[in-house]
């Protein structure tokens, strides 16, 4: 009887884990990913290293918003992190460190600390989207995203417009280093 009662025991408890790791993976895979940030492209807003939670269903259910901060596969076979600046159909253009939509200027309070740093030259450099993409709007289906830390980061500038089907998901959350925790715009 003791034998018995041992066995099964250890059967629910294998039960259990095996459940606890699908769950796991389930979550991981369709839900939510953790991502480290690797570089400086995204400073001051993310820091190298930072550790991040991936929103994976956001954009299943929804589209990408103006200034979200998304992951996507980049042409290097590699996920990169940026914000959205451009929807499909909109006109993109920089002129004299200010950020035009259609030819609306828009604040970028996430650009005032290195703004301030370096207040005797313009933080982004003048473009319009045409001389980056070849291409008056952002083509359908598609996002142009930059790097907060604008004279450093590989972004929709350098390696085009971002198909909507590239984004892995969404991010806001920081959860290590455990000082940074919290809510990032």
């Amino acid at each position: 009887m003791n034998e018995k009662k041992k066995k099964n025991e250890t059967w629910e408890w294998m039960k259990a884990l095996l459940i606890a790791f699908g769950l796991a993976a389930i979550i991981r895979v369709f839900l939510f990913t953790p991502i480290v940030v690797d570089g400086v492209s995204m400073m001051p807003t993310l820091e190298n290293g930072d550790w991040m939670v991936v929103n994976k269903i956001g954009y299943t259910i929804g589209e990408p918003k103006r200034f979200d901060i998304v992951v996507f596969h980049a042409p290097e076979q590699k996920d990169y992190i940026k914000r959205v600046i451009g929807l499909p159909g909109d006109e993109v253009e920089y002129r004299d460190d200010v950020l035009f939509i259609n030819g609306k200027p828009y604040d970028e309070p996430y650009l005032d600390a290195y703004k301030a740093e370096i207040a005797d030259s313009p933080l982004t450099e003048n473009f319009t989207l045409e001389g980056k993409i070849q291409s008056k709007t952002v083509p359908e289906g598609h996002v142009f995203v930059m790097g907060d830390n604008r004279r450093k980061s590989k972004d929709s500038r350098l390696i085009g417009a971002v198909s909507i089907d590239e984004i892995i998901g969404n991010t806001k959350i920081v959860f290590w280093p455990i000082k940074d925790f919290g809510i990032v715009n």
